[in-house]
């Protein structure tokens, strides 16, 4: 399950929103359970969450 919070940043070109992804991940050494927080673009959401 993915937490989103969303946020909007003033850059020259306009407005950028991006989203805070987390996503659970499986440690290859250890096996417990590691979460990757990331801040992405909006529209690249969901390339984040296929990875």
């Amino acid at each position: 399950m993915a937490k989103k919070a969303v946020a909007t940043f003033n850059a020259k070109a306009g407005e950028r929103k991006m989203m805070k992804c987390i996503k659970m991940d499986k440690s290859p050494k250890t096996g417990a359970y590691v979460f990757n927080e990331e801040l992405v673009d909006a529209e690249k959401a969901a390339e984040f969450f296929k990875n």
